[in-house]
């Protein structure tokens, strides 16, 4: 079964984890045959589902934090369950689409495989991506991103962080290649802002848990001596995608 590491932090997760481009899910789509229903797995508060339910006329978005799915962004045509991605009781050639943004790496793959070749259709596609830290275009900032990443939090991540620094390479992901394509999250944040976003790692609530404090402390101050208040910086995230068709 997945992991939930991101109950603990579903608010700061809704309000402070970065979006995702809408051309990203429309290249993803534009390999489906059909537009009836998708599944958006390990869905967190709706962030893909809710591009999704642009484009199909239902949308299926599951999650095994209760809290993440309490926060997440309600419309007429998603339909939010609490449910393990291994252990879905879907019906059968249910699916056009499967998705899975940012928490592929949570999964076990061999169970989930199986479940995607019992719910999809024939000729499904199932899309999974991440991105990993971001660039705010200062190399000085980005240094002190990367010293806390690694120094700081480094030895607080959960063994699976390994697939998001290898940028997918080594996951497994057992289905006829489609050809992908590269894409960015572009944002504008505040120091605070940027700040929020620290504390939705999981990395970040591990070492609370430990230390009994928060490990940005550690990175405010440096930090506010190179990004000023009120200053707006623009925030990249580079996007690794994989792209398969459900061969059966």
């Amino acid at each position: 079964m997945a992991k939930d590491l991101f109950s603990a932090q579903a608010n700061e997760y809704a309000k402070f984890r970065p979006v995702y481009p809408p051309a990203l899910i429309e290249y993803i789509v534009s390999f489906c045959k059909e537009k009836e229903a998708a599944w958006d797995c390990a869905t967190g508060n709706g962030q893909a589902a809710v591009l999704l339910a642009e484009h199909f006329k239902k949308v299926y978005a599951t999650d095994i934090s209760k809290t993440q799915i309490k926060n997440a962004t309600a419309k007429d045509n998603i339909e939010y369950s609490i449910t393990p991605a291994e252990n879905t009781l879907f019906d059968d050639n249910s699916f056009d689409l499967i998705t899975v943004a940012q928490a592929y790496h949570w999964i076990k793959w061999d169970h989930f495989h199986h479940k995607v070749m019992r719910v999809t259709k024939p000729g499904a596609v199932i899309a999974v991506w991440m991105y990993n830290l971001p660039s705010t275009g200062d190399k000085a900032v980005d240094d002190l991103l990367l010293d806390f990443y690694k120094n700081i939090v480094g030895p607080y991540w959960d063994a699976e962080r390994k697939y998001v620094n290898d940028n997918y390479t080594t996951v497994a992901f057992d289905y006829e290649p489609l050809p992908t394509k590269t894409f960015e999250i572009k944002l504008d944040w505040s120091r605070d802002h940027f700040l929020g976003y620290l504390t939705t790692w999981s990395a970040t609530k591990n070492f609370e848990k430990e230390q009994h404090y928060s490990p940005v402390d550690k990175i405010e101050t440096p930090l506010k001596a190179l990004w000023k208040s009120g200053e707006v910086k623009h925030i990249s995230f580079p996007i690794v995608l994989k792209l398969g068709r459900v061969i059966k």
